[in-house]
C-alpha cells in the first residue's frame, strides 16, 4: 500500500500539489487524472521521494524519507517517460540493469539476477527481443522492455509517468493490460480518460494540485465533475459497466 497524508510541494511561491490524501491499495491499479499542470506527475515523484515536500508519504505504513536509495529500490519501482538513450543496451542489458539496485559494490550480476530479468521478460512479452538493440524498438517494445526493467528489480509497487505517451492505439492497450494484470500496487499517470476508466481500479482527479475527486472511475468520470476541471462539455455512456466518455466544446 502507498499512501500520502496532506503532501504538498512548492516550487518556490507555486503550490503545485496542495495537501494531498492519497490511498493506492494493495494489488490495485491507481490512475492519476487531471489537466496538463495539474500535478500529476510532480505527485508521482514526490511519492517516489526524487523531490521533497511536507506531509507524509508511506510505502506499507513506512516513510519513504526514511528508507535509503536501496531500500527504496526494493520497495518501489518506476517506469518513467524516456528517449532514445543512444547507448548501445540490448533489451536484455536494460531489464537485467534492474536487479544493479540489488547488488552491493561492484559486484557482478549473479545467476539469481540473470534469473529474475528472464522471468521478468516472459511476463512483459519481450523475450524475444532480448538482443535486439534497445533504441531499434518501437515505442510500444520499448516501453514494454521498461516495464520488464521494473519487474526485475522484485519491488511490489510500480509508480509509471504518462507509460501510454506517443503510443499508437493498439500499444497502448497492451501496455496498460499488462499492466493492470500485475500483481502489484500501481499508480499511474494517464491523460486518456477512457484508458483509465477500463484500466484503473481507482482514479484520483486534480486540479491545479488539488484532488477534487477520487474513488472508481464510475463515480470519478462523471460529466458534473469532469466539466468544470476540463473546461469541456462531457457526455458518458457504459460499455458493458465502463464509463466511455465523448468530449464536444461547449
Amino acid at each position: 500500500m502507498i499512501g500520502t497524508q496532506r503532501l504538498t510541494v512548492r516550487y518556490g511561491r507555486t503550490v503545485a500539489v496542495a495537501a494531498a490524501d492519497l490511498v493506492a491499495a494493495d494489488g490495485r491499479t491507481l490512475g492519476l487524472i487531471g489537466p496538463n499542470g495539474s500535478g500529476k506527475s510532480t505527485m508521482l515523484r514526490a511519492i517516489l521521494g526524487a523531490i521533497s515536500g511536507e506531509g507524509t508519504v508511506t510505502v506499507d505504513e513506512d516513510l519513504v524519507r526514511d528508507l535509503n536509495p536501496r531500500q527504496r529500490s526494493e520497495r518501489i519501482a518506476v517506469v518513467a517517460q524516456e528517449e532514445p538513450s543512444g547507448l548501445p543496451l540490448t533489451a536484455w542489458d536494460s531489464v537485467l540493469l534492474g536487479r544493479s539496485a540489488r547488488l552491493s559494490g561492484w559486484s557482478r550480476y549473479r545467476p539469481a539476477d540473470e534469473e529474475a530479468a528472464q522471468e521478468a521478460m516472459a511476463r512483459a512479452g519481450v523475450s524475444h527481443l532480448a538482443h535486439r538493440h534497445v533504441d531499434d524498438l518501437s515505442g510500444g517494445e520499448r516501453q514494454r522492455v521498461l516495464i520488464a526493467r521494473a519487474l526485475a528489480q522484485g519491488s511490489s509497487h510500480l509508480l509509471l509517468d504518462e507509460p501510454t505517451n506517443h503510443l499508437d492505439v493498439r500499444f497502448q492497450h497492451e501496455i496498460l493490460s499488462l499492466v493492470h494484470g500485475l500483481a502489484l500496487t500501481t499508480i499511474t499517470v494517464l491523460h486518456d480518460l477512457n484508458l483509465a476508466a477500463r484500466y484503473c481500479d481507482e482514479l484520483a482527479l486534480l486540479q491545479r494540485g488539488q484532488i477534487v475527486a477520487a474513488g472508481p472511475p464510475a463515480e470519478v468520470l462523471v460529466p458534473e465533475v469532469l466539466e468544470p476541471v476540463y473546461e469541456i462539455s462531457v457526455r458518458r455512456i457504459d460499455i458493458e459497466g465502463v464509463p466511455q466518455l465523448f468530449f464536444g466544446m461547449t
